[in-house]
């Protein structure tokens, strides 16, 4: 059965979706099957592996409303042993949609259920808010990733989405649990950041990846042209930085790199 893991951030802008594709688009060259499901009204992590939205027949908003299987909106990338599930503008609706559905927390765990034996990750993008959707992937996920700034208000929200997760975990999902922090655009020349990286060792060490994800030109061009980063320029820092949290993420999950 194949390991769901939700990049969740409530606050926006901390490359939470950068990390989704690419942390992605790294397991499955890797070799492992991965989908990644965009669950983002936004749609960025559909357009980050470059596929057009408006020549989508199905999405993820079909899905978690319950109009079709699981299966019938996945769409194979042209990158290695990669699939998703593809989000547009549409889902913004099913937050109205679910309000009345005594069900609406679990749409996408019982979505899900039906081809998580189809592969070995399921990678979430969730929007950045708290939302009935981010519930969804919540209860949906084994285990949660958090990418986040090096900024005073990432600390500050830290702590409300982690007490969100454990609500959660009380609540809906007894098996969740917080896989790991990642440290994203990371500047080691500001005393801030240095000075948030000294908390967050603090009370969070055993939580932090290794890796910290820096500024890199060639990671924020790489959207653009509808590529991950290991495909655009896999010399590149950002490259190499992604390609390290995967490794962490397979030894942590799979007690093995490679």
């Amino acid at each position: 059965m194949g390991k769901i893991i939700v990049f969740a951030n409530q606050k926006g802008g901390v490359g939470k979706t950068t990390s989704a594709v690419n942390v992605a688009a790294c397991v499955g060259a890797k070799g492992r099957r991965v989908l990644l499901v965009d669950l983002d009204p936004q749609g960025n992590s559909t357009s980050g592996v470059g596929i057009n939205k408006k020549n989508m027949r199905f999405s993820s908003y079909d899905v978690i409303i319950g109009h079709i299987p699981a299966e019938n909106a996945i769409i194979k990338t042209e990158y290695e042993n990669l699939s998703i599930m593809p989000s547009n503008i549409q889902l913004a609706g099913a937050e109205f949609e679910l309000v009345t559905d005594d069900n609406r927390v679990y749409k996408l765990r019982d979505a899900l259920a039906t081809v998580v034996d189809n592969y070995d990750y399921i990678f979430i993008d969730c929007p950045p808010s708290l939302g009935i959707l981010t519930v969804n992937c919540l209860t949906a996920s084994d285990s949660v990733i958090i990418p986040m700034q090096c900024e005073f208000y990432s600390l500050e929200g830290l702590s409300q989405l982690v007490q969100s997760i454990k609500t959660t975990k009380r609540l809906y999902n007894k098996k969740l649990n917080l896989l790991g922090i990642l440290i994203t655009m990371y500047n080691g020349r500001l005393n801030l950041s240095i000075q948030v990286m000294d908390e967050l060792k603090k009370y969070y060490a055993s939580k932090l990846f290794n890796t910290t994800v820096v500024r890199n030109v060639r990671l924020s061009e790489a959207p653009s042209y509808g590529m991950p980063i290991i495909y655009y320029d896999k010399y590149s820092k950002g490259a190499e930085a992604y390609n390290a949290v995967a490794d962490e993420l397979l030894k942590r999950t799979e007690g093995c790199f490679t």
